[in-house]
């Protein structure tokens, strides 16, 4: 198949990331084949994830958290994203450890030192060995106890660092559907471990496998590395990945995606619904294939990084939706970029009703 617009750039993107077309068998499958999935919205990620496979269940989601399949974590521009859990390692040391540079401003400006961080890990440590489980609130009050404050955003913060340094995870799930935070080495014992150059070429490849087309410039700002390190890794799986131009920008993908687009074109040109915060969207540094540049900001107003749920037709973003009301008079509100086609807007409720 030629492509030779950017509106095919986005119909793709459909097929690449399993909106569209044959799903993936498992979450741990659908997330894996992304490298990670954004979530920042932990509700909204569940949904995400669960579009992406076979059964559309959000149960199968968090009952792969709850089986340490998936974990939730920062494993790279210091964001939560759901990850394979035998991937979360690698990622780690390699894009992850790129966040915690500058650090020693940020605990300037908390007044946080080392001395302070590593009592909370000792605390952390302490609370959750041997298999132990804790939430936000019960970890923030042993690292309290502990003789370190988690006052304003100091708390927030050190279980971020501590998390980003390989010591926590966010795993399992209790009875009200909150994340539990547990130690990742227990957790997830059997941790995959990539030399610095293997994870190069495995982020690469995955990125560009899950979201491509893509460009290097894409995968430099979705992972916050460097173009040189993308380039190295590019170098080592460039040739099992399918290359093309559209109006001067090379773009990469999996060789197979065309032939899945093909299989599922009628129903990537119909009308989809998604949360905030969702890969389709914010997987890529150039959104312009899917969201023209003059709507950006109707997805996140103000670039306040609060990013909407997205109506998608034909490939392209075209509204934002939302539920308004509650109970019986709960409706989906929708906020068109230009007038939709009747047929457009009548399938936004009846979607909305049947997400996971």
């Amino acid at each position: 198949m030629a492509v030779t617009t950017s509106h095919e750039i986005g119909l793709l993107r459909l097929a690449a990331q399993r909106l569209v077309g044959e799903r993936e068998p498992t979450a741990a499958d659908a997330v894996r084949r992304l490298g990670a999935l954004q979530g920042q919205d932990y509700p909204g990620a569940l949904v995400s994830t669960a579009l992406r496979t076979r059964a559309r269940q959000r149960a199968e989601v968090t009952a792969a958290l709850d089986a340490g399949d998936v974990v939730r974590s920062w494993p790279m521009r210091g964001t939560l994203h759901l990850v394979a859990a035998d991937d979360l390692h690698w990622l780690l040391a390699t894009v992850g450890a790129r966040a915690l540079a500058g650090i020693g401003k940020r605990w300037a400006a908390l007044e946080l030192d080392e001395a302070q961080a590593e009592r909370a890990r000792e605390a952390a440590l302490t609370a959750l060995s041997g298999g132990g489980r804790a939430s936000r609130a019960q970890l923030l009050a042993a690292i309290t106890d502990a003789g370190v404050a988690v006052t304003g955003q100091r708390g927030y913060h050190l279980l971020w660092y501590l998390s980003q340094t390989g010591t926590l995870c966010l795993g399992p799930t209790d009875g009200a559907g909150e994340q539990l935070f547990v130690l990742l080495d227990e957790w997830v014992p059997a941790a995959r471990r990539l030399e610095r150059e293997e994870a190069q070429a495995e982020l690469a490849r995955r990125f560009f496998t899950g979201h491509g087309p893509a460009t290097v410039a894409d995968l430099v700002r979705w992972a916050g590395t460097t173009v040189r390190d993308v380039k190295a890794g590019l170098a080592a799986v460039e040739t099992t990945l399918e290359t093309v131009t559209v109006d001067g920008t090379e773009y990469l993908m999996d060789p197979a995606t065309p032939d899945r687009l093909a299989a599922a074109r009628a129903e990537a040109a119909g009308v989809h619904l998604l949360p905030g915060f969702d890969e389709y969207v914010l997987g890529y540094a150039d959104r312009t294939a899917v969201l023209p540049a003059e709507f950006a900001e109707r997805i996140v107003p103000g670039r306040n990084g609060m990013f909407r749920p997205t109506v998608v037709h034909d490939g392209q973003v075209v509204a934002t939706w939302r539920w308004t009301g509650t109970g019986s008079r709960r409706t989906v509100t929708v906020e068109p970029f230009t007038a939709l086609p009747d047929d457009v807007a009548a399938a936004v409720p009846a979607l909305a009703g049947g997400l996971p």
